[in-house]
């Protein structure tokens, strides 16, 4: 164990995740308010944040890419909005992050709801 009382290999594991933060939101609901301020205050505060960019078009699949970043980032925060479960992306989305939490015991964070 090292001094702060929490052993190298779960130390190694913690900090081998590439981002801090996962944000799973509905983009038409949410890019370019709620969502588009929680980003800004998590990068000030050097928290490296994903945030999917360009957003997805009907008919498009969640891509493997996606899904990975969810993988590698220590916590998610799932931000629920009026349509946010009328998305099927976002319930993908969703499900992918708790079985990541229940894979890895990451933290899922889901107070946020912009109604």
């Amino acid at each position: 164990m090292d001094a702060g009382g929490v052993s190298s290999s779960a130390s190694s594991l913690f900090t081998s995740k590439k981002y801090d933060v996962f944000v799973s939101f509905r983009g038409e609901d949410t890019r370019n308010t709620f969502t588009s301020h929680l980003y800004a205050a998590l990068e000030r505060k050097k928290i490296k944040t994903y945030i999917d960019e360009k957003g997805l078009e009907k008919g498009d699949r969640i891509s493997p890419a996606l899904l990975e970043a969810i993988r590698i980032s220590k916590i998610s925060i799932i931000v629920f909005s009026k349509d946010y479960a009328s998305s099927s992306w976002c319930l993908n989305e969703l499900v992918h992050i708790l079985e990541c939490h229940e894979e890895n015991k990451d933290r899922v964070i889901y107070p946020f709801s912009t109604t």
